[in-house]
C-alpha cells in the first residue's frame, strides 16, 4: 500500500478527513492513477502513527481522503540514532542517506573532516541539504517509516564531537581498532530510549589527530571487522547491527 507524508494540520481527526497537497497530488492522480475509494497510508512525519485513508475526492490541487482508522504500532527503532557522515565524493551521500533511512536512522549530519575532498560553500550547501532532505523523505515513504529523518546542515568534525557530549552511546569505527569484543560490548549498551551517535569518516578515513580528539571526548573506537569498508558501507553496517539489537 502506498504511503505519503502530510503536515499535522492536514489530518483533521474531528471530521475524519485528510487533505493531501503538493507534488503528491500529481503522483497519486496521474502517475499511480489511483481511483476514488482506493486506500492509502498517511503519516504526519512526527508521531510515527499510520493513518489509513480512502480517496474520497479529487480537487484541482488536493486529494481529499476519508480517515478510516489510526494504526498505533510504531515502526520506528526505539532508540534515536544520529549518523555523522564525513562528506564523500560524487553522489555517494545520496546513497548513504537512502539506505540509512531504510535502516532506521533518525538524524543525518553531513560532516566536514580533514580528509574530505568535497568542500561546500554556503550557497551549494543549502541546495545540497534541501536535495538530501527530499531523498530522506522519499526513502521514508518507500520504507513506510512513520517519521522523516532530518538531514542537518554540514557540521565541522570538532563541533560534531562537542555536539554529542550528552548522548548515551558514542562510537567511531576506526581501521586500527582491533578488539571485536569491545565492539560487541559497546553495541550491547544500546538500549531503547537512548540517543546514539555514530561517526563515519570520508574516503581515506579520519586523521589520527581526529581520532585522538574523539577519544579524548569519550567517543569509543570500534572495529567493523578485518576488512576495510568503504565510507558508503560502514554506516550501513553499524545501522544494521543496531537495528538487529534494538528492534522490538
Amino acid at each position: 500500500m502506498y504511503q505519503f507524508f502530510v503536515e499535522p494540520h492536514q489530518i483533521d481527526m474531528t471530521s475524519k478527513r485528510v487533505t493531501i497537497q503538493g507534488p503528491d497530488v500529481n503522483h497519486i492522480k496521474n502517475v499511480l492513477r489511483m481511483k476514488v475509494g482506493e486506500e492509502l497510508n498517511v503519516s504526519n512525519g512526527i508521531d510515527g502513527r499510520e493513518y489509513r485513508c480512502g480517496i474520497a475526492e479529487y480537487t484541482e490541487d488536493s486529494v481529499l481522503c476519508e480517515l478510516y482508522f489510526v494504526k498505533e504500532d510504531n515502526v520506528e527503532l526505539p532508540a534515536e540514532i544520529w549518523l555523522f557522515q564525513g562528506l564523500p565524493k560524487a553522489d555517494k551521500m545520496e546513497w548513504i542517506i537512502q539506505k540509512t533511512v531504510e535502516l532506521g536512522v533518525a538524524h543525518i549530519v553531513p560532516m566536514a573532516t580533514r580528509r574530505c575532498i568535497v568542500k561546500l560553500d554556503d550557497k551549494k550547501a543549502d541546495a545540497k541539504i534541501a536535495r538530501w532532505q527530499e531523498i530522506a523523505k522519499a526513502a521514508a515513504k518507500q520504507s513506510k517509516r512513520g517519521l522523516i529523518p532530518t538531514v542537518h546542515p554540514v557540521m565541522p568534525f570538532k563541533t560534531a564531537i562537542e555536539f554529542v557530549s550528552d548522548m548515551d552511546v558514542r562510537m567511531i569505527p576506526y581501521e586500527l581498532a582491533e578488539d571485536m569484543q569491545h565492539t560487541r560490548d559497546l553495541l550491547a549498551k544500546a538500549k531503547p530510549g537512548q540517543r546514539i551517535a555514530v561517526f563515519i569518516g570520508p574516503e581515506g578515513g579520519f586523521e589520527e589527530a581526529e581520532i585522538q580528539t574523539a577519544l579524548s571526548a569519550g567517543v569509543e573506537p570500534v572495529t567493523l571487522g578485518r576488512r576495510i569498508l568503504r565510507t558508503e558501507t560502514a554506516g550501513m553496517t553499524v545501522l544494521a547491527w543496531l537495528s538487529y539489537l534494538l528492534e522490538q
